[in-house]
């Protein structure tokens, strides 16, 4: 209840008396409704946007909204499956076959995180001049992965074919997320354009000897003939 100031016969400045003597109980009621009212409407607000994202809440987006041709998309699993074992190429016969053409056009997408130019700079991944027969992990310009600095060894073609395949299931925990070229044929391709992408190609190697044809089984014998039963 409000309470008005006055003045007394001594022209004293006083507070009038409040309507039942209960001013002090009315305002802390009033203080009480203030402060509930607050406290019910953040507890409002917050139960509000609780079910709100419980109703719409958003999944991962079915596709990327920017997508790199050849980069693989997350897999669901957190191993990726090991590539299915498949016979070597006789690089002394595929090379000397193989279309270096196609394989400059499917090197484009290489471009896209590798430079391939002579004394080009490294981008997302190394540059891949001369890669064709290089130790592997060997520029000290890029950081490799762990991965695969402890593979070792070099980019011999047999290496590059099977990785090429599947990078990421080859050498798990390499910085590479190219999906892979499942083609054998544009392997190929791609590996006799790489090999041709240097100062010094690397040698192509002496063609494997034919197989020899397996003999032939020797013809079974025929049935000894059974003899008649006399009557």
């Amino acid at each position: 209840m409000r309470r008005y100031a006055t003045r007394d016969t001594a022209k004293r400045l006083v507070m009038s008396a409040t309507i039942f003597g209960r001013a002090d109980h009315m305002d802390s009621w009033e203080w009480n409704k203030i402060i509930g009212a607050v406290l019910g409407t953040v507890m409002f607000v917050v139960v509000v946007k609780f079910a709100t994202e419980a109703i719409f809440e958003n999944g991962p987006p079915a596709k990327p909204g920017y997508v790199v041709e050849g980069v693989e998309v997350a897999a669901t699993s957190s191993a990726e499956a090991a590539p299915v074992a498949e016979t070597l190429p006789d690089w002394g016969t595929v090379l000397t076959s193989a279309d270096v053409a196609k394989g400059h056009d499917i090197s484009h997408r290489c471009e896209q995180c590798h430079d391939l130019s002579k004394g080009g700079p490294d981008k997302i991944g190394p540059n891949l001049w001369a890669v064709v027969g290089r130790a592997r992990a060997s520029r000290a310009s890029f950081s490799y992965s762990g991965a695969m600095k402890a593979k070792g060894g070099e980019w011999s073609y047999d290496e590059l074919f099977k990785f090429l395949k599947s990078p990421g299931a080859y050498i798990a925990g390499t910085k590479m997320s190219f999906a892979g070229l499942r083609s054998e044929q544009d392997r190929i391709n791609l590996i006799a354009f790489l090999r041709t992408n240097a100062d010094s190609p690397v040698a192509i190697p002496a063609a494997k000897p034919a197989a020899a044809a397996p003999a032939a089984a020797p013809a079974k014998a025929a049935p000894a003939a059974v003899p008649a039963k006399k009557t």
